[in-house]
């Protein structure tokens, strides 16, 4: 007990001494003393932040920040001018498919300078790629060849034809009787043949091509309707298809009979066409017998109707 007392006394003198000694030990007073009493005592106040920084006053339009948003508008930009320009492009080729149309058409018309020595041929179709100053390699493009060559000599022809008529022949066909103007028609369309008719049989095999026939049959069939129409035919009853068929027989045969005819000018030819047609086209007779046999088989061959049928056909014989 009584060492505990003593204890705490000793200790009650040494914190009384350290709260003296600092003040009056010279010891304490040393500056590196104090420093590092005063490390211990208390932390230094921390230093000043720095002041922060002035934002940069710069010119949008030349700042990189803004060059690049720039940069970045300017590429949206050109992703929609992009789009925009499929778009155009998609329209565009349209003219550049056309001007390629164009091309083709100059090589088959420059072809056809070379078909009376190298025939209906793809040897002519080259020439004529060089005389048009195009490479030989469009040939290819043509699917069929020498058969692209005969339709676009039919097509050809044909404008020809029309324009021929639109341009004057129209007013002096009027003074012609219908069979005087229906020959007349043949004789020029088979005239724009004679350059050609020492290979026109070759011409007339390609388009028996099972390829090829459905296109002939076609273009003949345009022929004679404006062949008919430019004779002054505007008809549109069960006629209409028996004149067509009529005269397009009369133009095959007389097509066939020009290979065959061996005078100047073709004069024998002129003379069969003027024949086949006032023999075929008694249109008076012929062609209204058709169509009662027509208008028979529309009403599905009853008593009634053949016998209006023989009746109007006997009137018709008694008239003739």
């Amino acid at each position: 007990m009584a060492s505990c007392l003593a204890a705490r006394h000793l200790l009650s003198r040494a914190s009384a001494a350290r709260r003296v000694l600092p003040c009056a030990s010279p010891l304490y007073s040393s500056p590196s003393i104090l420093r590092r009493l005063s490390t211990h005592a208390s932390p230094p106040p921390p230093p000043p932040l720095p002041p922060p920084p002035l934002e940069p006053t710069v010119d949008p339009a030349t700042s990189e920040g803004a060059s690049s948003y720039a940069g970045a508008g300017e590429g949206a930009g050109a992703g929609e001018s992009y789009r925009s320009g499929q778009g155009a492009s998609s329209e565009g080729r349209r003219p550049a498919g056309a001007g390629y149309e164009e091309e083709q058409e100059k090589v088959l018309r420059a072809s056809l300078l070379h078909v009376p020595r190298m025939g209906w041929s793809e040897s002519a179709m080259i020439a004529g790629a060089r005389d048009v100053g195009v490479s030989p390699a469009i040939v290819g493009a043509f699917q069929r060849k020498e058969a692209a060559l005969v339709e676009f000599f039919m097509d050809d022809c044909l404008q020809q034809l029309m324009d021929r008529v639109d341009a004057g022949e129209r007013e002096q066909l009027k003074n012609l009787i219908l069979t005087e103007r229906l020959s007349r028609l043949i004789r020029m369309r088979l005239e724009m043949q004679t350059p050609y008719i020492s290979k026109w049989p070759q011409a007339l095999s390609i388009q028996s091509q099972p390829a090829d026939v459905s296109t002939s049959l076609k273009q003949r069939a345009v022929l004679v309707d404006e062949i008919w129409h430019a004779a002054g035919d505007s008809g549109s009853d069960i006629d209409w298809y028996v004149k067509r068929a009529v005269l397009g027989g009369i133009y095959s045969t007389s097509e066939v009979y020009m290979l065959t005819d061996n005078f100047p000018e073709f004069r024998d030819t002129w003379t069969f066409v003027n024949r086949r047609i006032k023999e075929a086209l008694d249109l008076q007779k012929s062609v209204k017998e058709v169509g009662y046999l027509a208008e028979a088989m529309g009403a599905g061959l009853g008593v009634g109707p053949i016998q209006g049928i023989l009746n109007r056909f006997s009137r018709n014989e008694e008239n003739a």
